[in-house]
């Protein structure tokens, strides 16, 4: 049986994965990334590599199985290129949610909606000008009833609400992650890989999702899920189910 490696993305932090992990039968691990948690990071320099180093050690420190699925959810994905490089064939799969798959040589810029990706070079470049350090929390935390839809897919109940906003999920996070550029070309192996469509995600709308299917290496499989962009949390049994059956292998 293979370890999970869980990634969260954006604005988060390894708490993501909570609802989901009673139900999964392998070991598995969900660190924080930099600037998360007990993990200080200077989020106006913090980059993707900085990101996989973080990662790699703690894999090498956990009790892991040799093999590994890696589980990426939204900017989680930006990690893959250089973990799946570092690990090797240490990695049997990789699971995508809605997850940011650059094109070769692209950056996080180029798996978010245009008018989103703009509104980042704008805030970085101002932010930089004036010294300032900026996050992708800077403004005011949404109301209980901008995070009951936000995701998209059913409306959150009360105790997700909750759980979303809870201070140890809501985190800051880095803009300058989303410059670096990230190159694919040592994955022109057979790695096999499966992409789970939100088919109602307001986050990373599904024709986005599918722009980011054509850019995988190796072969892919999608599976198309009902719901918003936080599978994982609407629905953690459907995901355990997948992960299960994946470590299994």
């Amino acid at each position: 049986m293979a370890s999970l490696v869980l990634i969260h993305g954006g604005s988060t932090s390894g708490r993501y994965w909570d609802r989901l992990r009673p139900l999964l039968a392998p070991r598995h691990l969900a660190p924080d990334l930099p600037g998360r948690g007990e993990r200080p990071a200077d989020l106006m320099t913090l980059t993707v590599t900085d990101c996989v180093d973080s990662l790699l050690a703690d894999i090498q420190a956990a009790d892991l199985e040799p093999a590994l699925v890696l589980m990426a959810h939204s900017s989680g994905g930006l990690v893959i290129p250089g973990l799946t490089r570092a690990l090797g064939a240490r990695v049997r799969h990789v699971v995508y949610s809605s997850a940011s798959i650059p094109p070769e040589g692209g950056n996080g810029l180029d798996c978010m909606k245009p008018r989103h990706a703009e509104g980042c070079r704008k805030a970085l470049e101002a932010a930089r000008a004036a010294g300032r350090t900026i996050t992708t929390l800077d403004g005011p935390a949404p109301s209980r009833e901008q995070a009951r839809t936000q995701y998209g897919g059913d409306p959150l109940s009360d105790a997700l609400v909750d759980y979303v906003l809870a201070p140890e999920r809501r985190c800051p996070d880095s803009f300058n992650v989303y410059f670096e550029a990230l190159t694919w070309s040592h994955a022109a192996r057979d790695l096999p890989s499966t992409y789970i469509r939100n088919l109602r995600d307001r986050a990373v709308p599904l024709a986005l999702q599918d722009t980011m299917i054509a850019r995988a290496p190796g072969p892919l499989e999608t599976r198309d899920f009902d719901g918003g962009h936080v599978p994982s949390i609407t629905e953690p049994e459907r995901v355990a189910q997948l992960l299960n059956a994946l470590a299994e292998g």
